[in-house]
């Protein structure tokens, strides 16, 4: 669950990061490219001015010393970056009327500054070409042409009537790009500021998500383990923010909790009742049984409706009790003592019936991880399927097998054998004539798979018929309970 907790998380956050990422790049990049284009703008803006500020310097006169002073108090004339270029002392008056002083020409040029432009001298560090600015004396319009390290700037200036003088100002590439590196890099720190924000909010969203689905798989966990007790939360803080499909889950895990005790209460009802119901044939059994005198026989009947008796009583008790009052219980049993003490029992059967019978391997404490009521149940119902299937005086035998990884039980008899293993196997389903419930083994085969183990039904090598192989899987912190002594088998080498 922790690892679906991690996943559902992540998968949150990427979707939150896709998408954030998406949105920023869809403003941040247009807006990146107008800043960009701003600068620029911004710089040519900036050398139009320059340009023009000599307007009406020009526009008054036209003497070197004077142009040259007013070209050096302007920023790009001080720093290097722009250049005058005077027209020729003898052009030709113009035609038409003469532009506005200090404005820049766009009709009225004679032939010869529209062929030619200025050809006169050149005040500060020029940059364009002759050509280039020849044409925008004869053109009448500023434009801008590229040159080494970044671009030109120029602006036709009419001086007098008739002539027109050409500022030039150069503007670096530098110039271009200024501030355009650190808008990129906030634009990208705000950027990054969101997707921060989103993953914040998605891990918020998920943490919120992930803690009702883990709250709900606890719970059904808890259930499983026997806790009918346990509910899903679905209102207060604990749940606020929690997906409305996962409140209903909560909805209807609670529910199936609810019916699921309710079964279970009416199921336990319907055993202890059933079990009282047969207080009354035992009641019969045990009179007739003391009327029945000494002997081993009538001793043998009387301790097995004690025993019965016992049985259905602990049925009632713990059908009678709620699961969370089960007394605890110990965890192992020494599975030698409990085969000793069966075989013991059905022993008294056997003599009466002429059965001979074995036990071996049970000389030594086998600890097993099953609860001693459990194993001495599955042991009875071992044996009780030899007297039930066989005929009387049919043998039998008993060997416990021991190693460090399991216990190994095998009760096997000189009968006809198992004519439907598999059949045998299943539950409500009994190998032999009437009587049978076909849950005995059943029972059995549960107890081994609870440990880890197996039961396998198959053929006696030593008395040729049936043989049940009970495989109980054993492990090293399984703690006997403390005992004062351990009874000596009766049983000895097929004795009578």
């Amino acid at each position: 669950m922790r690892r679906f907790g991690h996943s559902l998380r992540w998968a949150l956050i990427k979707a939150a990061v896709a998408g954030t990422t998406m949105v920023a790049l869809a403003f941040l990049i247009p807006l990146g490219l107008m800043v960009q284009q701003t600068a620029r703008d911004r710089a040519f803006t900036a050398a139009e001015r320059q340009a023009a500020a000599l307007g009406p310097a020009l526009a008054i006169t036209t003497d070197q010393d004077a142009v040259d002073r007013a070209l050096a108090s302007t920023d790009a004339g001080g720093q290097g970056r722009m250049a005058v270029h005077l027209p020729a002392a003898g052009q030709p008056p113009a035609v038409g009327q003469p532009p506005a002083v200090g404005q820049p020409t766009t009709a009225g040029l004679s032939p010869a500054a529209g062929t030619d432009g200025p050809a006169g001298p050149t005040l500060g560090e020029a940059r364009a070409t002759p050509g280039d600015v020849a044409t925008a004396g004869g053109q009448g319009r500023s434009f801008t042409v590229k040159v080494a390290g970044g671009y030109a700037l120029l602006q036709p200036v009419a001086v007098d009537t008739g002539r027109t003088a050409v500022v030039e100002v150069f503007v670096a590439e530098s110039d271009l790009t200024r501030g355009v590196a650190t808008a990129w890099l906030v634009l990208s720190a705000v950027a990054l500021g969101l997707v921060a924000i989103s993953v914040l909010v998605a891990d918020r969203m998920g943490n919120r998500i992930v803690a009702s689905a883990r709250r709900l798989a606890g719970a059904a966990r808890s259930l499983g383990a026997g806790n009918l007790a346990v509910r899903v939360p679905v209102e207060g803080k604990q749940v606020d923010g929690s997906p409305e499909e996962l409140r209903e889950a909560g909805h209807a895990f609670n529910t199936m909790a609810d019916r699921v005790a309710q079964l279970l209460a009416a199921e336990r009802e319907l055993a202890a009742d059933l079990s009282h119901r047969l207080r009354t044939p035992l009641t019969v059994l045990r009179l007739n049984a003391a009327s029945l005198g000494d002997g081993d026989a009538a001793h043998a009947t009387r301790h097995a409706v004690a025993q019965l008796e016992r049985e259905v009583d602990q049925i009632i008790r713990a059908a009678r009790r709620a699961p969370e009052d089960a007394p605890a219980v110990a965890v192992g049993c020494d599975a030698a003592e409990v085969i000793r003490e069966r075989v013991a029992f059905w022993s008294a059967l056997a003599e009466d019936e002429g059965r001979r019978w074995q036990l071996a391997g049970a000389e030594r404490a086998v600890p097993v991880p099953v609860q001693r009521g459990d194993l001495a149940a599955a042991v009875d119902a071992l044996l009780g399927n030899v007297f039930r299937h066989t005929v009387i005086g049919t043998a039998f035998s008993v060997d416990v097998l021991a190693t460090d990884s399991s216990v190994i039980v095998l009760v096997g008899d000189a009968g006809p054998g198992y004519s439907d293993p598999a059949a045998a196997l299943e539950r409500g389903r009994g190998h032999g004539g009437e009587g049978s419930t076909g849950l005995g083994l059943d029972i059995v085969r549960k107890l081994a798979e609870s440990t880890g183990g197996d039961l396998a039904l198959g053929r006696s090598a030593v008395l040729g018929g049936a043989e049940t192989r009970l495989r109980l899987r054993a492990r090293a912190e399984v703690a006997l309970p403390p005992r004062a002594g351990r009874r000596r088998s009766r049983g000895a080498l097929f004795q009578r």
